[in-house]
């Protein structure tokens, strides 16, 4: 146990991942979290694939987190009639209102209001960038003439992005509210918004959310927008994860800013102390290949340098021929680099005096201590998760291990950084449970004899309030 990685995977769910004995694979190899993708869900196979997920958690004893990803606004262009390439100079036009099939002069564009935010001059991006086209005119109502400046092939259903336009669509759409009452009511244990702009988009789904459940689910701000990243700061305040969603953010804004953009928003989530994943294309080669690219390996290792709490993975394991393999290769690059001492991670201690000040300042000052007395582990009894995830951000040398009898939280936690947790609900006295938490880790071989621990709890015990004790003990 003790050799696990701590940065954790998330792979996404699809065709590939269908079978039960590959999801089992999976977990086995170290996956921590399923995304369930609904820009492409069928909500039968969702709940199937997630009580298969359940049903082996209790079989292998290893909780796996399910994150499900709400679409957001994604333009797209509607089903094309046959194959049509375009090349530079073809005039084509894009079209509101009724759906139909598209051809080489006319494609059929899901955005109503795109014709009245499109202006003349701006470019309109088709397919991850690959295709680009310019607007040359709007009628303001249903069509936009736009002229071909890179050409290829024009297929159907692929995403539009207008890295210029101004959009006027809601964050949350009325298909991404259904999808959040429906993973609401299936438990979840996160939930990502794609495209948020502003911290008005979070706000909203907490709405959906509060209206829905009678729980806290965190929510995960995906980062794709020029605008995101101007209001990050105002984003961080409303969210409990941010997602450095690249492929939206590569073609959104310049691909050679993004480097620089993901180094800043890994930075800015430790500062707030929630987590972090970098996604999209990080195994890409191996969706069809068994190998990665020595790119594709460094990419990772430098998410993990950089900070990351964990590292996505989407075509590569929803339509890869490779699911398995690709988290054992993922498993061992993490394994490989997170433990070097080049990894650097904002230090600085809390200073903000909140109503959680006390906890802040106990978990800080935990992890500072853990390091200056290689403790071997730090326990920590939580009813909230609070404590894991203020932990898991001042990245300590020292196993984390969380013990909590909220079933709720119990898979939830498994997206932060070194974090194992525990279900756990005998409450006597404080020294009893100590010694008992102890044991455990002692038991699941985190510790040996003569290792020091460090134990955070709540006294009195039995209250579950915030934490407000830091004690060292010694495994004898």
């Amino acid at each position: 146990m003790p050799n696990q990685k701590r940065t954790k995977i998330v792979a996404t769910l699809g065709p590939a991942t269908s079978k039960r004995e590959t999801l089992k694979q999976m977990i086995l190899e170290g996956v921590d979290v399923f995304r369930v993708n609904f820009s492409h869900a069928n909500y039968e196979t969702v709940k199937e694939n997630i009580a298969t997920i359940r049903e082996l958690g209790k079989e292998t004893g290893i909780t796996t987190a399910i994150l499900a990803d709400l679409q957001g606004p994604k333009l797209r262009v509607g089903v094309m009639k046959e194959e049509v390439v375009v090349e530079p100079g073809d005039i084509i036009s894009f079209c509101t209102g009724k759906e139909f099939e598209g051809t080489a002069e006319k494609v059929y564009m899901n955005y109503d209001s795109f014709p009245k935010d499109v202006k003349k001059g701006e470019n309109i991006l088709l397919d991850d960038g690959k295709l680009m086209f310019r607007v040359l005119e709007t009628n303001g109502k249903d069509t936009v003439k736009a002229e071909v400046i890179q050409g290829g092939p024009l297929r159907s259903k692929k995403g539009v992005n207008l890295p210029n336009t101004n959009i006027s669509l809601p964050a949350l759409t009325q298909k991404d509210k259904e999808d959040a009452i429906f993973a609401i009511s299936l438990e979840v244990d996160w939930i990502a918004l794609s495209f948020v702009r502003h911290a008005e988009d979070l706000q909203e789904l907490r709405k959906v959310i509060e209206a829905n459940c009678k729980y806290k689910i965190p929510i995960i701000a995906k980062i794709e927008k020029p605008e995101a990243v101007a209001n990050i700061e105002k984003i961080v305040a409303y969210c409990d994860g941010l997602m450095v969603a690249r492929g939206d953010l590569g073609v959104e804004v310049p691909a050679e800013e993004v480097p620089l953009i993901q180094k800043e928003l890994v930075r800015t989530a430790k500062r707030a102390r929630i987590p972090v994943i970098i996604a999209t294309q990080m195994m890409e080669t191996m969706i069809s290949s068994l190998t990665p690219t020595r790119a594709e390996v460094n990419d990772v290792a430098n998410s993990v340098m950089d900070g990351a709490d964990a590292v996505m993975l989407s075509g590569e394991t929803s339509v890869g021929k490779y699911p398995v393999q690709v988290i054992q290769k993922m498993s061992k690059i993490l394994r490989n680099v997170e433990n070097s001492p080049l990894i650097r991670v904002p230090q600085e201690p809390p200073h903000i005096r909140t109503n959680r000040y006390i906890t802040k300042s106990i978990c800080y000052h935990a992890a500072i201590m853990a390091n200056e007395i290689e403790a071997k582990a730090i326990c920590t009894l939580t009813n909230s998760g609070y404590t894991a995830f203020q932990i898991s951000a001042w990245r300590p040398a020292a196993h984390i291990l969380v013990f909590t009898s909220n079933y709720r939280i119990l898979s939830r936690l498994n997206l932060l950084w070194g974090v194992t947790a525990f279900f756990y609900d005998k409450y006597v006295s404080t020294d009893e449970t100590v010694e008992d938490v102890n044991r455990i880790a002692y038991d699941r071989g985190f510790v040996t004899k003569e290792d020091y621990l460090i134990n955070l709890a709540a006294m009195p015990i039995v209250d579950k309030g915030m934490v407000n004790t830091l004690r060292v003990s010694q495994v004898k």
